[in-house]
């Protein structure tokens, strides 16, 4: 099997629980080096550490899959890791069928991620190590799991780092059009070949529910509300009208069909236009809105758009307060994780000061529990959710 050393000091972060070694980190590289090849990995002393995949080609060199010496590349190793992360999620969401089901390295399993929509699971896998060994891994899903199709959802920018292409793939069995998918008691209809992700958001159930206890009887603004996932939560919960604005002529189609299915049409209206210049020309009208959600698509996709991004979360923010009540909500959010918690906060700050507001925090907020974090891997926590009020 290939062996790897780590450089002199290098392993304290991964001996600490980090499950990731970078290329600049390793000594030598002995046997095989194809990309996604089982390693074991050793410290410079020669002691074991473990044993995970090895890319070549990767800035991340080493995913860690096991602490101990097992075989990693079975399907039996696969069902056992899947089987094990399920408890967890069906302890938290016992009346859910749509849920994450394996997130990455938070269950062991690094580089997969498997969504299941009802009877329909969508994989993306991240790595080369688990893109080299779907076959083992679709089996297993298929065992343990059960479902009635498997669909790919490679389509994401952060394969090309693994040398990997993307594409969209249907694995096993059949995948229809459209998949419904039941949150909070509210019905959606989820395309798993061309949704956003892998077919839909389900890191904000939770934070949905944050609606529910603050726009009764109010007037809902939802910002990049793609297929109405907040705005039909709003309206559900007694809003007075809802809003909901989006540049996409196709997702703000969904989300009206959404309205209709929920039956919250005499409440709910969409808009196709740009959120940037909807939030100025609503404060020209001189609306207000006692709600507002703030739920744009990652802003910052790399270190080097940081400044330019935390400029536009700093533009539809200042505007969103502009527009609220006295006394009004803003719900605004971020799923960029090179967007810390800290920086956003301060972005928020620096917002309220602009748009001349006095702003209290009442609550802070992460993604579903479906999606867990590993203490020693801050990476997988990237949702920030902040619930602000202008008093």
């Amino acid at each position: 099997m290939t062996r790897i050393t780590l450089n002199k000091n290098e392993d304290r972060r991964i001996k600490s629980g980090h499950p990731w070694v970078f290329s600049n980190e390793i000594r030598e590289v002995s046997g095989e080096r194809t990309a996604g090849i089982a390693a074991e990995l050793y410290d410079a002393a020669g002691g074991f550490i473990g044993i995970g995949h090895y890319n070549p080609h990767s800035l991340i060199a080493f995913r860690l899959v096991s602490r101990q010496r097992e075989d990693i590349d079975s399907e039996a190793f696969f069902e056992g890791r899947i089987a094990a992360a399920l408890p967890h999620r069906q302890l938290r969401y016992p009346d859910l069928s749509t849920f994450r089901a394996v997130y990455g390295e938070s269950d062991f399993l690094p580089g997969l991620v498997v969504d299941k929509y009802a009877d329909y699971l969508s994989v993306q896998f991240l790595s080369a190590g688990m893109d080299c060994r779907r076959g083992q891994i679709v089996a297993a899903l298929r065992n343990v799991l059960a479902p009635l199709g498997v669909i790919a959802r490679n389509d994401v920018a952060v394969r090309k780092l693994e040398g990997l292409n993307e594409t969209v793939e249907v694995l096993w069995g059949d995948i229809p059009d459209r998949v419904e998918m039941v949150e909070n008691g509210l019905r959606f209809q989820v395309s798993l070949r061309d949704g956003q992700k892998t077919g839909g958001f389900l890191d904000q159930k939770q934070n949905h529910l944050l609606l529910r206890d603050i726009c009764a009887g109010k007037k809902v603004l939802d910002c990049f509300c793609y297929t109405g996932g907040w705005a039909i939560h709003a309206a559900t919960f007694g809003a007075l009208s809802v809003l909901g604005v989006d540049i996409s002529a196709r997702a703000v189609g969904q989300a009206s069909s959404h309205a209709k299915l929920n039956k919250v049409t005499d409440r709910v209206r969409f808009e196709e236009c740009d959120a940037f210049e909807r939030l100025r020309s609503l404060h020209q009208e001189e609306e207000r809105f006692g709600v507002i959600v703030m739920d744009p698509p990652a802003f910052v996709k790399s270190r080097k758009n940081i400044a330019e991004a935390t400029k536009g979360y700093l533009t539809v923010n200042r505007r969103a307060l502009e527009l609220l009540e006295p006394g009004g909500y803003l719900i605004t959010c971020s799923c960029s994780y090179l967007m810390g918690r800290e920086a956003f906060r301060d972005m928020l700050i620096q917002a309220a000061r602009l748009a001349k507001r006095e702003v209290r925090l009442v609550e802070t907020c992460s993604q579903a529990a479906d999606h867990p974090v590993l203490l020693s891997f801050p990476e997988a926590e990237y949702l920030k959710c902040f619930v602000l009020q202008a008093v």
